[in-house]
């Protein structure tokens, strides 16, 4: 049982534009995000929570560090990764992973080289080490890859030079679509969450229905992160159906607070 159904849980307005769905390919989805947003931003409450020790969460800590303070902290983890020496719009400290963290690899679908140079994943440093502490847990359930849609996606063009971009927009989210485990089950989000639009996500009597292995399973896994409050934002297919293959997760600097959907 998590302990989201203990947290104070209130309304809040439109959360805005949120990351449109990517293909498997990685490529960006052709659906605006005005049009994102209109079919999620009213149609469901959001839920958010905000906690009294919010502050003391590690998203929170991640959100504000600077790129040397997030890079140090990678390397005292001895998490594989390099400084991208390319200028990526929006990213305030991007880096690539090159290898996996506590036996998970986090991976697009694209070729080996492919992979090597694709904007797709780029991470900011911050979000990295969100997903380290994320595959700590990934490791108490036998995962060893997640299959992911993108990162980064390059902000609008009217986004201001020189600043810090949100979300995949400043490749501080992930859109995770499948879970590999060590015997080769894939546990993916489309076919095996199990969840209704609308319906609660973490907490007592929450789902999933049916309840199958699997379900349980994506539940667990998605709920125990919530527990941790590795990310700041979690929108899962009960959110809209932009997100109906995968879970958005997300660290948003500045924020105490923690929206589960």
């Amino acid at each position: 049982m998590t302990r989201l159904g203990s947290l104070t849980l209130a309304l809040v307005f439109a959360l805005g534009t949120t990351a449109a769905q990517a293909a498997p390919s990685g490529k960006r989805s052709s659906k605006s995000s005005k049009r994102h947003k209109r079919r999620g931003g009213n149609k469901f409450e959001r839920r958010i929570a905000r906690p009294a020790d919010g502050m003391q969460s590690p998203a929170y800590r991640y959100g504000l560090m600077t790129r040397d303070e997030c890079e140090a902290e990678l390397v005292t983890r001895g998490v594989p990764f390099e400084r991208e020496t390319e200028d990526w719009r929006g990213v305030r400290a991007p880096v690539r992973m090159t290898g996996p963290l506590h036996g998970v690899t986090y991976r697009t679908q694209l070729s080996e080289d492919e992979r090597a140079t694709t904007k797709w994943e780029v991470a900011d440093c911050r979000l990295v080490l969100a997903l380290d502490d994320f595959a700590k847990l990934l490791e108490t359930h036998d995962c060893t890859q997640v299959i992911h849609y993108s990162m980064y996606r390059p902000p609008e063009k009217s986004h201001p030079e020189g600043t810090d971009g949100i979300r995949h927009a400043g490749a501080l989210a992930l859109d995770a679509g499948r879970f590999v485990t060590k015997d080769g089950k894939v546990l993916d989000v489309d076919q095996h969450w199990n969840g209704r639009r609308g319906a609660q996500t973490c907490g007592k009597d929450a789902g999933p229905r049916p309840s199958t292995a699997d379900a349980r399973k994506l539940r667990a896994i998605l709920c125990e992160a919530v527990d941790a409050r590795i990310f700041n934002s979690y929108l899962t297919p009960n959110y809209n159906r932009g997100h109906k293959n995968h879970f958005h997760l997300e660290v948003t600097a500045g924020w105490k607070s923690f929206l589960v959907f």
